[in-house]
């Protein structure tokens, strides 16, 4: 399907100057786009205000249920009716969705409960994506998933974006971030390999949200996603920005 998976998430999502700038982006992109959102930063200031400890676990967030239902409110009745919204008012047809909706997104519980009610993804309802897509709609989905007893679960923005772009087969999947790429520890590489992707991440140069970003990465191109590009909001209209990962070497160009 002739389509791009962008996921956004972070603080940018909280500043409504770059959400604005990032909906008349993707107005102007010459091809269908899913959009996949998280919200880190707001779910933390309301656990806060509700006093729901947030706890970090190697970049992902550990989901008791109490944090849960912070989250469920945040990721799928705030924020993914604000980027709906932006994208409405730049011209766009878009629609929101969480990975509950029509069991769009369904997950099971990893490391045997010690984070929580967290998922990771294990099957997409990839069609129901392409319907809405053939319609002409820009679907937003929230990670809020499916688990295997119907309860919710709270899968990771990233990882719910490099299951939906190879259940999609997306011709490529956008990481936008806060950073102009990924840094190995000299500068920004214009691009990488999957091996040299997980070399980062084996040795620590890569880590917390950034290693989590560059594993969703390697499993989308393991599972058929011919390129995942990491960067600023400007990786949606300059083919040349940010870093370019391939599964297999790029060679020295």
């Amino acid at each position: 399907m002739n389509v791009r998976v962008v996921k956004i998430g972070g603080a940018a999502l909280a500043d409504a100057g770059w959400l604005d700038s990032f909906a008349r982006a993707a107005a102007a992109a010459d091809s269908p786009l899913v959009v996949v959102h998280g919200g880190g930063p707001e779910i933390s200031s309301l656990s806060a205000r509700l006093g729901v400890e947030v706890v970090w676990h190697e970049g992902r967030r550990v989901t008791p249920p109490e944090a849960l239902d912070v989250a469920a409110m945040v990721l799928t009745g705030r924020v993914n009716k604000k980027v709906v919204s932006a994208l409405i008012g730049c011209g766009m047809d878009a629609i929101g969705l969480s990975g509950v909706d029509g069991g769009l997104i369904r997950a099971q519980v990893v490391e045997g409960g010690a984070l929580g009610r967290v998922g990771r993804v294990t099957a997409v309802r990839a069609e129901l994506v392409r319907s809405l897509v053939r319609l002409g709609h820009t679907v937003v989905i929230s990670p809020i998933s499916l688990g295997d007893d119907d309860g919710w679960l709270n899968v990771n923005a990233d990882d719910a974006a490099a299951a939906i772009a190879s259940s999609l087969g997306a011709t490529e999947l956008l990481f936008l971030t806060d950073v102009a790429g990924v840094h190995d520890g000299a500068g920004v590489r214009p691009w990488l390999d999957a091996g040299e992707a997980t070399d980062l991440i084996g040795r620590g140069v890569a880590h917390g949200g950034m290693g989590v970003k560059l594993g969703a990465a390697v499993r989308a191109l393991d599972r058929g996603v011919p390129a995942v590009r990491i960067g600023g909001a400007e990786i949606l209209y300059d083919a040349a920005a940010g870093t370019t990962l391939r599964g297999v070497s790029l060679g020295a160009a």
